[in-house]
């Protein structure tokens, strides 16, 4: 689903289609126009240390064997708007630490192992793990290691999510991996640019979680990028230097299923797929359901944890086929499972469009009218309503920007971006 609030990425930078500051957005571009509220602006990332000549030239000669001559990455003119949460360029957006091993504790390397052997694994299970550092929030550093033992930096991500026995680097990643087409790409996949011409200038990795549209545009990207780990819906291949991202899969990754898809094996039961369950059995059914009319229920997904998006995007399928009350629960039976697979059925409709965004000025101390009740009403929906003490009305309150606030941190924004006062961005989410 293409966010209004940028128009189609030129050279794969995405750019404002709109010229009114949002609220929500606190990159250069938008900092810079009048009335624009000030946004703290993320401190220079430290770069790694030198590593020693011979490190150098053997990992700029291995990357450029496995990917082929990489061009320095373009940088996009002083005051281009960044999407929110991405540092403008030239402030060390993707700095990265070298290989290492794994910390324990203490603070001292863990000893290794010295099997060969990759660590097995399952996309399930690569997922779970990289929900753990978007669930709390890890912050990015260069050098500091979190408990697990891993960096906290884009590649020291990767190799926490894929179970790697040291912490790699962009440039030793795709050793551990076979390199893929777009078209093959699933759950716990990457997408890695490694500029070996020079690593510290956009080197980045993300984490592939599934498709969130029919038409493959858009992806859900789990990352580790200033100022702490991310789950965002991504355009493909990213925001900058999208040419440059080359898909990998791991080659420790375990096959779902032997002798055929997971939708294709038994019927798990409806206990597989009630709330906060974790399975692959969840993964796919919600990735055959977005590519069925369902993408638009999901903000972030559908990967294996079981979320109120799932049960809305397969309600919506069951009611496409005509099924009423309890057989329209939301809770996919057989064959709500075999439909989608074969290609039969009819598709979901996909949810209203939301209402138009009817400016920032409008959501001012003394504004009146409707569309303030309407978005008091969606906070409370949502379970952002808590500072309401008569119910939401037609007048802007103090109320109603506590409880915008607080939906905006929800998404992880901050400083600027999370002042309370609805941009473009925070509309379209909350509405979605």
């Amino acid at each position: 689903m293409e966010n209004p609030a940028f128009g189609k990425p030129v050279s794969g930078v995405p750019v404002f289609e709109e010229f009114e500051p949002a609220g929500d957005c606190a990159c250069r571009g938008c900092r810079a126009l009048p009335g624009a509220p000030a946004a703290r602006v993320p401190a220079r990332v430290p770069g790694r240390p030198a590593a020693r000549p011979a490190l150098v030239v053997a990992a700029a000669t291995t990357a450029g064997a496995i990917l082929g001559a990489v061009p320095a990455a373009a940088v996009p003119a002083a005051g281009a708007p960044v999407p929110p949460g991405v540092p403008a360029p030239g402030e060390g957006a993707t700095r990265q630490g070298p290989q290492g091993p794994l910390f324990g504790t203490a603070g001292l390397p863990v000893v290794q192992s010295t099997s060969a052997a990759l660590p097995a694994t399952t996309r399930a299970e690569i997922i779970v793990r990289a929900e753990k550092w978007v669930t709390a929030k890890v912050p990015y550093s260069t050098t500091a290691h979190w408990s697990d033992g891993y960096r906290q930096d884009c590649s020291g991500y990767v190799s926490m999510a894929w179970n790697l026995p040291a912490n790699e680097w962009t440039g030793s990643l795709a050793t551990f991996a076979d390199r893929i087409s777009r078209d093959e790409l699933q759950p716990g996949d990457i997408l890695l640019f490694h500029n070996a011409a020079d690593p510290q200038n956009g080197s980045h990795v993300v984490i592939f979680g599934g498709w969130t549209d029919g038409a493959r545009t858009h992806y859900t990207g789990y990352e580790q990028t200033p100022p702490s780990t991310r789950r965002q819906t991504t355009p493909y291949a990213y925001w900058s230097n999208s040419a440059q991202y080359v898909p990998y899969r791991y080659k420790g990754v375990e096959p779902a299923t032997t002798g055929g898809a997971p939708s294709r094996a038994a019927y798990p039961g409806a206990s597989a797929f009630g709330p906060g369950a974790v399975d692959a059995h969840v993964t796919e059914p919600g990735r055959m359901l977005a590519a069925r009319g369902g993408s638009g229920y999901h903000t972030s997904g559908p990967g294996p944890g079981r979320t109120a998006a799932d049960r809305a995007a397969t309600g919506a399928f069951q009611r496409a086929q005509d099924r009423r009350g309890a057989d329209a629960d939301g809770l996919p039976g057989p064959a709500a499972r075999r439909l989608p697979v074969t290609g039969g059925g009819r598709d979901a409709t996909a949810p209203a469009a939301p209402p138009g965004y009817p400016g920032r000025d409008l959501f001012r101390p003394g504004a009146v009218g409707d569309h303030i009740t309407r978005l008091g009403r969606r906070l409370v929906e949502k379970g952002y309503g808590r500072h309401y003490t008569i119910g939401p009305g037609p007048r802007w309150s103090e109320a109603d920007r506590r409880n915008v606030e607080a939906f905006q941190r929800a998404q992880g924004w901050r400083g600027g971006a999370a002042d309370g006062h609805p941009g473009p961005e925070t509309w379209r989410r909350l509405f979605s």
